[in-house]
């Protein structure tokens, strides 16, 4: 069985501590616009009828609703979240869903999937890479669980490359966010967030990290001016 370092077991009780205000705040905190950036992730995987796909980091379960939305009712979407308080939350969610015979969520980490090699058609994680402490680990696993051709999609926090942009969302990211947090949440998880964002990769440096792992056509697409950032990245065939 995996076991988490000290500093993911912290981030886990983290989320399970936020979990009952996690959706809540999500759409406070974007204004609504998560919602936009993951049907447009949603909308980059790949899939069959009768296929598979796997949310890792699923949270609440909203990326594994959006699946759902978007693909034939043959397809079977299976969440995956290191915190027993956001999977709990996610189930009910689901269960009063249209989509509740077609999701499932387990309780696991990025960093050991429990699922065998070439199972699904797409492998999706939503701001939740960056909370993966071992995240060479974490891509490799959700390479080795994806069938030959399959893809990976990757939706991220980033930093926007326009200075004016730049020092805009830094002030809102760094002073206003955490303290509108707090007053719902817990202050320091809001305070993560960001620290969390400012200490992720450059988008090109990812998509190397992608490649050295094993992913080939591995690409970026960035979202409302390089806020947020599309990573996509194939099984080869």
């Amino acid at each position: 069985m995996y076991r988490l370092s000290e500093k993911g077991e912290r981030i886990r009780e983290m989320f399970t501590d936020i979990a009952p205000r996690y959706d809540f705040l999500n759409r406070l905190l974007s204004f609504g616009i998560d919602r936009r950036w993951r049907r447009i992730a949603v909308n980059s995987i790949k899939c069959s009828d009768g296929g598979r796909v796997l949310d890792v980091a699923t949270g609440t379960g909203d990326v594994a609703l959006e699946i759902a939305r978007q693909t034939p009712p043959s397809v079977s979407i299976v969440g995956v979240d290191f915190s027993e308080g956001m999977v709990h939350l996610g189930r009910e969610k689901v269960a009063t869903s249209p989509y509740a015979s077609r999701i499932t969520m387990e309780i696991a980490p990025c960093e050991a999937i429990p699922f065998p090699d070439n199972t699904f058609d797409s492998v999706t994680i939503a701001f939740g890479i960056r909370n993966v402490v071992d995240r060479r680990q974490g891509l490799s696993e959700m390479l080795r669980v994806l069938k030959p051709g399959g893809r990976a999609v990757i939706l991220e926090f980033s930093t926007p490359r326009s200075t004016l942009f730049k020092n805009i969302y830094y002030f809102y990211f760094l002073k206003v966010l955490p303290v509108v947090g707090g007053l719902f949440s817990r202050f320091s998880a809001y305070k993560y967030l960001p620290d969390s964002v400012m200490e992720f990769p450059p988008q090109e440096e990812f998509v190397a990290l992608m490649a050295s792992v094993g992913f080939r056509a591995t690409a970026y697409r960035d979202l409302t001016f390089g806020i947020a950032t599309i990573y996509t990245g194939e099984k080869t065939a």
